[in-house]
């Protein structure tokens, strides 16, 4: 073999590897800056949604499953994203889980959307909706009015921008990795994906925690 077939061996092998890098990691990208996480020593994962998303009423299914088998070393969170429009059905969120109603109503408010086709974007009719599921509007609407959920929703317009999220749903690993159904291909693929990025960040935490040798003394 000539020098020059050795060289474009070794050219064609070189690309070879680094179309298969690039090929392993088309199905999440990396956050820059990355976000700090909340200090508990947990993996974070934070899945960015809007009520009114088709997919991410597609998904629920999946993070549910997900949720039963997490590891232990993870904290899951749930972030109604504000990009655009998507405010008002946030601050839905954030009242019902101030009324201590979320965990009852938050599928009901995804079905009463994408499968009973009702506007909860619209007062009049939301309120509607209430008074038929047993949630009283006038409660809900002084719960809206607090300290607490004007707070929690001006958090998530905060992290909405932080962690530059322009579609859903978005699910992001320790302030530093994400994937979508872009990225992963489909949304039941979202969290294998996820799985993998919470594997990868799982070494880096015993990486950093492990300490550095002792400097020998002369």
């Amino acid at each position: 073999m000539t020098l020059r077939n050795i060289l474009a061996l070794a050219a064609a092998t070189l690309g070879l590897a680094a179309f298969s890098a690039v090929a392993q990691q088309a199905n999440y990208g990396k956050l820059e800056p990355q976000e700090p996480t909340d200090g508990s020593g947990k993996i974070e994962v934070i899945e960015f949604f809007w009520y009114g998303c088709p997919h991410c009423y597609a998904l629920e299914p999946s993070v549910s499953t997900w949720l039963k088998n997490a590891p232990k070393d993870v904290v899951f969170k749930r972030v109604p994203a504000t990009t655009g429009g998507w405010e008002e059905l946030a601050r839905v969120y954030y009242t019902l889980e101030a009324m201590n109603l979320l965990d009852q109503y938050h599928q009901k408010v995804f079905d009463a959307i994408h499968k009973d086709h009702v506007n909860l974007g619209n007062k009049k009719i939301r309120d509607e909706w209430f008074a038929k599921n047993g949630i009283d509007p006038i409660r809900y609407a002084e719960t809206e009015k607090s300290f607490s959920v004007a707070t929690k929703l001006q958090r998530s317009k905060q992290l909405t921008y932080a962690y530059k999220v322009d579609s859903v749903p978005r699910v992001f690993v320790n302030g530093k990795y994400y994937t979508g159904a872009e990225l992963a291909g489909s949304g039941p693929n979202i969290f294998p994906v996820v799985d993998q990025l919470v594997a990868m960040a799982r070494k880096e935490n015993k990486v950093s925690a492990t300490p550095a040798a002792p400097v020998a003394q002369r």
